[in-house]
């Protein structure tokens, strides 16, 4: 009963994210697990085979420690590149302190040996660049639960930008995942999730990866970046935006500004009033026409009355201007 109590905890534990934690471990010895026939010819090989299963199987969901040399990169990517700060701090807090939190891998299904990360793929780098082996937790997920615990302790970390988790949105579907497992992966409803992937299929992958995750544009921004880039017009814009000498050494939110300001609709040329003057050279009223409408204000302060009388009179202007039309 104490192996199977364990087996659960491990299967359902959810540990806290960054490098701030204690991982738990397996403790204690383990017991015979209930129902394990005391037979050696037992129908499913015995007790010895089904003992040696059992370990396989408690090793599965242990905390070991792996080369990192052995972990491959998830089923989906879910973070833009953007090496800066937070990466070295994390570096210096491992080397300091060691890794104190377990990340999530499942054994690779394609390479025996080698292992799928879930989560925890900026620990893993940053204990590659150190040289250390990496604590992980080995689970046999499958691709759904890959990648719905990937999304949700992403989620539950709120570092993954809005563009990130558009881009992820749209990566999981193009794999062939249904909705309903990426409204689980992410945490959204349709149409937080209709709006993920719209923004990420909408802006093009090369200017999205030249501006990096951007974590202060916010989704408002987002969208209406996916807005402007609607014309081959705009997105030429983009690129030569990006493509400037001085681009690169911007920060994250300095590349999205730069491009999102340099795609800014054009205002539109304020139209100057037309000045209608008297005989006696008085300056009544000024006209503004657009295409919409046509503006006449009176100027009070020179023909106080006059707007009020043109009020009055414009059935009878009107009349007229129709007569001279049909004539």
């Amino acid at each position: 009963m104490a192996r199977k109590n364990l087996l659960a905890g491990l299967l359902d534990e959810k540990l806290p994210a960054g490098n701030s934690a204690a991982a738990p471990q397996p403790a204690g010895p383990i017991q015979p697990i209930q129902g394990l026939q005391s037979s050696a010819f037992g129908p499913r090989g015995g007790a010895i085979g089904a003992v040696t299963r059992s370990i396989e199987q408690l090793k599965a969901h242990a905390v070991l420690d792996l080369a990192a040399e052995l972990i491959d990169a998830s089923l989906i990517a879910d973070r833009l590149a953007d090496a800066g700060d937070d990466h070295n701090l994390l570096v210096a807090s491992i080397r300091e302190h060691g890794q104190q939190v377990p990340i999530l891998v499942r054994p690779h299904p394609d390479h025996e040996g080698r292992y799928q990360i879930a989560y925890g793929r900026r620990r893993l780098r940053a204990l590659k660049e150190l040289g250390q082996t990496v604590r992980a937790i080995v689970k046999p997920l499958s691709d759904e639960q890959l990648v719905v615990a990937q999304g949700q302790e992403n989620s539950a970390r709120t570092d993954l930008s809005f563009i990130e988790k558009a881009l992820f949105a749209a990566r999981l579907e193009e794999g062939g995942f249904n909705r309903e497992t990426i409204m689980s992966a992410l945490s959204v409803d349709k149409s937080g999730l209709s709006r993920l992937i719209s923004s990420a299929v909408k802006i093009p992958y090369d200017i999205i990866e030249a501006i990096g995750p951007a974590p202060k544009a916010g989704r408002d921004r987002w969208i209406e970046l996916s807005t402007r880039l609607d014309g081959a017009a705009a997105i030429e814009k983009a690129r030569k935006a990006a493509g400037g000498a001085q681009f690169p050494a911007l920060s994250s939110d300095e590349r999205f500004s730069r491009i999102f300001d340099a795609v800014a609709p054009k205002k539109p040329k304020a139209v100057r009033p037309t000045i209608w003057k008297s005989d006696d050279g008085l300056r009544v009223a000024s006209i503004r026409e657009d295409a919409k409408a046509v503006t006449v204000t009176i100027d009070k302060t020179v023909a106080a009355d006059f707007g009020a009388y043109l009020v009055e009179t414009i059935p009878e202007i009107y009349a007229a201007f129709k007569r001279r039309a049909e004539a």
